[in-house]
């Protein structure tokens, strides 16, 4: 790959920022526990095509900055990072494209900074506004009984414990649980409340093609030196996010937008009986394209990249 990396300060901060290629300036927001490097397929495909592509660390992550306090991983601060990146690299707008939690980020700049934001795109997670509660309260009612991750993830340094005890175990483990292989080969099954995130995960042994073992290795770099308090950090903002975003409950993108994901994406089972593609498509004002990719799972743009890619450059092109 031919990027390079700059540290840009924006809001206050510096992020690193992984940029490659010449042209309209796209920015790739990557989600947890990943890295700019959940990109790297994209960065090349995007700026061998004519864009300008940049893939920052979120805060919290790599090489980026780390605030400690958990309100600085509230979606205004997030968000902020990202119109302000986009000024920093001297554009006056960008196509913004998240997967994950970069996917809620990626949407929330679209609607907090309209003005910086030409075109929209979400890999997994769909935008369906901040809903009549704060997500983490509908959770925790659904959930009541059983373990659910984000429950898991409020109280500060218990999960962080567990997860850097052994990060590539961690890690390894988590890419597995939620791929495409692991979701086929899953036996659904709920844990009790009082599980913690690994008990129970299956180690595949021999890790799917699409994630090699130096790919591995860097996100046990990033990991091991970046901890994982910054990132649960963002799991613990719903009610500021909620205070936030609730006013503007009503209010549509109206950008070019995109979403992508897998056909085993678990996310779009979080609220069971809710169709969360439906949702999202009362709340897009201009929903370019729904694609599907049949078979893969959450980490769609490492486990199918030439589809994704595809998808993707079908996007820009028709916004361009």
């Amino acid at each position: 790959m031919d990027q390079e990396f700059k540290l840009i300060e924006t809001n206050g901060l510096n992020l690193r920022v992984a940029i490659s290629g010449e042209g309209p300036l796209v920015v790739l927001i990557h989600g947890w526990p990943e890295s700019w490097y959940s990109w790297r397929h994209q960065i090349k495909a995007l700026s061998q095509a004519g864009y300008q592509v940049a893939a920052p660390d979120v805060r919290g992550y790599g090489g980026s900055d780390k605030p400690y306090e958990i309100e600085a991983y509230d979606m205004a601060s997030i968000t902020a990072d990202m119109a302000g990146l986009i000024t920093a690299l001297g554009a006056e707008q960008a196509v913004v494209i998240g997967h994950d939690w970069g996917a809620p980020i990626a949407w929330n700049t679209a609607l907090l900074h309209p003005e910086k934001v030409r075109a929209v795109a979400g890999l997994s997670v769909p935008y369906t506004g901040p809903g009549p509660a704060p997500f983490i309260d509908v959770a925790k009612q659904i959930y009541k009984d059983k373990f659910f991750y984000q429950i898991y993830f409020q109280e500060p340094g218990v999960a962080e414990a567990e997860l850097e005890a052994d990060v590539r175990d961690t890690l390894r483990k988590i890419y597995y649980w939620i791929s495409g292989e692991g979701l086929r080969a899953m036996t659904p099954a709920s844990k009790p409340a009082n599980a913690r995130l690994l008990d129970g995960m299956a180690d595949p042994g021999e890790f799917p093609a699409w994630m090699t073992g130096e790919d591995l290795d860097y996100y046990v770099t990033q990991f091991e030196a970046s901890g994982f308090r910054g990132p649960l950090n963002r799991y613990r903002n719903w009610h500021p996010d909620f205070a936030l975003l609730s006013p503007l409950a009503e209010q549509q993108l109206l950008q070019p937008a995109a979403f992508i994901a897998g056909t085993l994406e678990p996310v779009l089972n979080f609220v069971p009986g809710v169709d969360l593609v439906a949702t999202m498509s009362e709340k897009l004002a201009d929903l370019r394209m729904v694609e599907m990719i049949e078979g893969a799972g959450h980490w769609v743009q490492q486990e199918r990249p030439d589809e994704v890619n595809a998808a993707l450059l079908k996007f820009l092109g028709d916004i361009d």
